[in-house]
């Protein structure tokens, strides 16, 4: 039996409507930068408090990693931590999970329950 490994695609509402009307993500960050940026589940909250604090409407994906073929790349970023990059696109329809986020008491989008 295979063990799956997951990693994480945050989206604010814009950029989750322009995800649904295309089928697969397409940021100004991402396409800055060449690459899909993705998060693992312990990097996941830190990216929400940096990237996303005050926002509503924020969305969470979860993929199967080794799904995603071999265009992910584990490159260096935020405190020399590795993160996953896809190089490619990344379709919703492969998402296995899915969270419109809740804010928490600050007005934060908070993770799900079972990813805490």
């Amino acid at each position: 039996m295979m063990i799956e490994s997951y990693v994480y695609k945050i989206l604010g509402a814009g950029d989750d409507a322009r995800a649904r009307e295309l089928g697969h993500t397409d940021t100004d960050l991402d396409a800055r930068d060449g690459y899909v940026h993705l998060s693992t589940r312990e990097q996941v909250g830190e990216t929400l408090a940096l990237h996303y604090a005050g926002q509503s409407g924020v969305h969470l994906y979860e993929f199967v990693l080794e799904r995603l073929g071999g265009n992910v790349k584990w490159e260096e970023s935020r405190g020399g931590q590795l993160f996953p990059h896809l190089y490619g696109n990344l379709r919703l329809a492969d998402a296995k999970r899915h969270w419109a986020l809740e804010a928490d008491a600050n007005g934060n989008p908070a993770l799900p329950a079972e990813l805490k």
